[in-house]
């Protein structure tokens, strides 16, 4: 069965920092299969009703719901939102990070904790929502079968096993997603909760827009890209809701890694 006839309609999906990019498209996908999305974003208001609104085009439903999600507050609020709309969910997409950059000897202790703060601390406060949240529904209306009670999909890089020289605080914050990932799944698993990781390569959004745009730094990037193409969100969100859907039910505490081959190691291609 391919991705596109997958078919999420009664479900309810979280994605977190959906208003643009990889999220923005993951929640798009979703709402082409059925699915009612909640779209989080923290500044673009806009933009996340502009996804909102392509969901909807699309034969989805769903809100769109402001929170920071390095603030337990908001995250609490927001799921506190979604219950109360659409009384469940059946699966998170945490997907919400940020780049900070400097060199290490320049980073101050505020571009690392704001980048560990998004991209690691935000990832254990919807996670942990959301696998209470699971627990709570099964317990209320059991699951029929063999199939999860709901399913995470953590959003991570390649940076979290290539290192990245001046980018040490957002490849620290994937680095501890991986580890995060597999001992959560460690966890939850005997409970029925499916948790996963995706780690994109070089993939064409706003924020690498200056690298794909220019063909002398294009093509100094396709020398990292064994398949010789940069990605699209479209190729992330495809193998996303893959992992939401019951053909990957006995994947579990898996990273995917979406990019093009950069994890082989291309620079050996010619024996080194």
């Amino acid at each position: 069965m391919s991705t596109d006839s997958r078919n999420f309609k009664g479900q309810v999906v979280l994605v977190t920092g959906a208003s643009s990019g990889i999220g923005q498209a993951c929640a798009i996908h979703f709402g082409s299969l059925g699915a009612t999305v909640i779209v989080n974003y923290y500044s673009g208001e806009e933009k996340a009703n502009q996804t909102l609104a392509q969901i909807k085009e699309k034969g989805g439903d769903g809100i769109a719901i402001k929170a920071d999600v390095s603030v337990e507050a908001d995250v609490l609020s927001m799921y506190e939102q979604i219950l109360t709309n659409f009384g469940r969910l059946d699966v998170l997409v945490s997907n919400a990070g940020m780049q900070v950059d400097a060199p290490f000897l320049e980073m101050t202790l505020d571009q690392w904790q704001k980048v560990i703060d998004v991209n690691l601390t935000g990832m254990f406060l919807c996670t942990r929502e959301a696998a209470k949240q699971f627990i709570k529904q099964a317990k209320e209306q059991p699951v029929e079968g063999d199939g999860a009670l709901g399913k995470i999909i953590l959003m991570s890089s390649v940076h979290d096993i290539i290192p990245w020289a001046g980018h040490v605080n957002y490849a620290a914050s994937k680095g501890g997603v991986l580890m995060f990932m597999k001992s959560i799944s460690q966890e939850l698993a005997p409970k029925k909760i499916r948790i996963n990781a995706i780690s994109p390569g070089a993939v064409k959004t706003t924020i690498n827009k200056e690298v794909w745009q220019d063909e002398k730094k294009l093509k100094e990037l396709m020398t990292l890209i064994p398949y010789k193409r940069i990605g699209t969100p479209e190729d992330v969100a495809r193998a996303v809701a893959w992992l939401a859907s019951d053909d990957s039910d006995y994947v579990n505490g898996e990273t995917m890694y979406i990019d093009g081959g950069m994890t082989l190691y291309p620079e050996f291609m010619d024996n080194g």
